[in-house]
């Protein structure tokens, strides 16, 4: 793909909802309200399972898990977003954007706290005189552990190959985070 201009840049420009600076206030308004619930909601469940002692089961375990997940993913790229609401540009650099992509794919470790909670279930219904066995409090934080490991582990490699890439302009993102699909649209590189 033949691009007009191969100036290499080194940050990348959001494209804005709107040029309003009414309309930037009202969007930034709605969506701290928008953020600040999932906040919540997410620490409330991490607060209540903590301190729950009858909550301390493995289901609730994960369950707190995935809600420090979801805390992760929504704080990586709902901030910038709003800041961007306040600023004149909404621009990233593009070591930001790369790292900012790298921790939002973090997300992948929701879909290994959910298969162990299948587990969990199938363990509950299919196995119950073995369920204390199968997911004593060890075995649930390895698995924890397990999970977060390989969530931070998968991402690594496509992070690193878009620290790889070369960038032309024009260098606007038509999202409010750094995708994928959005930084390998802007590359200047064959991928």
């Amino acid at each position: 793909m033949e691009r007009a201009n191969c100036t290499l840049v080194t940050q990348f420009a959001f494209v804005r909802f709107s040029n309003s600076p009414r309309l930037q206030i009202l969007f930034f308004s709605l969506f701290l309200l928008i953020y600040l619930s999932p906040l919540v909601g997410n620490a409330l469940i991490v607060l209540i399972v903590t301190l729950g002692g009858h909550l301390h089961t493995p289901m609730c375990f994960f369950i707190c898990n995935l809600s420090l997940v979801e805390l992760w993913d929504t704080t990586i790229t709902v901030p910038k977003m709003l800041a961007n609401f306040l600023s004149s540009q909404g621009v990233i650099s593009v070591p930001s954007c790369i790292t900012q992509y790298y921790f939002f794919s973090l997300a992948a470790t929701e879909l290994f706290f959910l298969t162990t909670m299948a587990y969990d279930c199938y363990a509950a219904i299919c196995r119950p005189l073995h369920y204390p066995l199968l997911l004593s409090p060890l075995t649930c934080g390895t698995l924890a552990g397990v999970c977060w490991s390989v969530g931070f582990l998968c991402p690594m490699c496509p992070s690193f190959l878009l620290t790889q890439i070369s960038f032309c302009t024009p260098n606007q993102i038509n999202h409010f985070f750094c995708d994928a699909i959005q930084i390998f649209h802007l590359s200047c590189t064959d991928t």
